[in-house]
């Protein structure tokens, strides 16, 4: 490890404690933020500031889309290529949704303790800038495939979903129970606020026959803090490159139920599967190879009582992308109508499991 590579993670430590209990965002917090979309001159300032830049550099700065939560910027000099990402304190969201922009620390610290497990599975972080609350990192070139429009456009690999449980297992299992890390990363109302909140809450306040099941799920996934979690597994968030599935936006990192992770993953594959029954087959065995590969790695408790937290949070999260403050944009209304009715049925059933989970969703979704 470098020295400059030791500092980056010296003050990824110092960072990621830094203001973590405060998650206020008012109208004059969002005024005094410099959103750097609006000031290229202030990221060439952050660059230069960063030694990344020479005074006779030739600079290009492009805005990327895809994301709600965040700036990112593909950033092109004479001789490298960043990215360069900033958090909101505003998602881009229909529904009004705060968030502290400080999180971003959390995210800078998710990604340098991930590097010592996985180092091929995150980008690596270069600089940071406190000020503006945003720090550069590797940028990955075109040979790096999105997974979520790998997927929408009918691509299904047959070996990520594995690859990426595997690594999300190992990053659970190396920071099990680990009462430094736990510390470091007590993001407890951030994650509320970003992901407890808009999600679960949201469509508890949407559904009040079904509101004392989901924020007892809430209160279930507060105290059940056992490993680092990244809070975001998502195929959005999935770069496919050369060496495996590389993961990005831990924004939401904290330190807590590993059910949140391996339930939000899942999910993405049963709503795909509902919006395209063409490929559903595919989707299913996706989502059973990642939760097959991940439970491999699961050392801390008991397989089952994991297993379970795992199958009750889904359908709740399955609820919330259809009736949440994010819900998925490619849910066609009467696909939507389908997945709102099985999550609600799932719901209220004591007995849930993956296995009736996917079994009814397989009969459902048949082509």
């Amino acid at each position: 490890m470098t020295a400059a590579d030791k500092n980056l993670v010296a003050s990824g430590k110092a960072l990621a404690t830094h203001d973590k209990n405060s998650v206020s965002t008012d109208k004059s917090l969002i005024a005094a933020f410099n959103d750097l979309a609006n000031d290229h001159e202030a990221i060439k300032k952050i660059l230069s500031h960063l030694n990344l830049t020479q005074d006779d550099d030739t600079i290009t700065i492009k805005a990327l889309t895809g994301g709600v939560s965040s700036n990112i910027f593909h950033i092109t000099t004479k001789h490298a290529q960043y990215c360069l990402k900033q958090a909101l304190p505003q998602l881009k969201v229909a529904k009004q949704w705060l968030a502290p922009v400080d999180r971003v620390f959390a995210e800078i610290a998710w990604l340098q303790t991930a590097a010592t497990i996985a180092p091929a599975a995150v980008p690596k972080i270069i600089g940071i800038d406190q000020t503006s609350k945003s720090f550069v990192m590797q940028h990955l070139g075109a040979e790096y495939l999105n997974w979520k429009a790998e997927l929408l456009a009918g691509r299904v690999a047959d070996k990520v979903a594995a690859q990426l449980g595997n690594i999300l297992g190992r990053i659970h299992s190396q920071t099990a129970l680990n009462e430094d890390i736990a510390k470091r990363f007590a993001n407890d109302e951030t994650f509320y606020a970003i992901r407890l909140e808009p999600y679960l809450e949201e469509a508890a306040r949407r559904h009040p026959g079904l509101s004392s099941t989901l924020k007892a799920l809430v209160k279930r996934t507060q105290h059940n803090p056992k490993v680092l979690v990244h809070g975001d597994v998502s195929p959005k968030n999935i770069m496919l490159g050369p060496l495996g599935p590389v993961i990005l936006d831990a924004e939401c990192a904290w330190y807590g139920d590993p059910a949140f992770d391996v339930a939000f993953c899942l999910n993405h594959f049963f709503l795909k599967a509902a919006h395209m029954p063409e490929i559903a087959p595919a989707l299913l065995q996706n989502a059973q190879d990642f939760l097959k590969a991940y439970l491999q790695e699961v050392t801390w408790e008991p397989v089952p009582e994991l297993e379970y937290r795992i199958a009750s949070l889904l359908p709740g999260l399955m609820l919330a992308r259809v009736d949440g403050k994010s819900p998925v944009e490619y849910l066609a209304a009467e696909r939507g109508a389908i997945v709102r009715k099985l999550a609600s049925e799932f719901l209220q059933q004591d007995d849930i499991s993956f296995s009736i989970i996917y079994a009814r969703w397989a009969l459902e979704f048949k082509q």
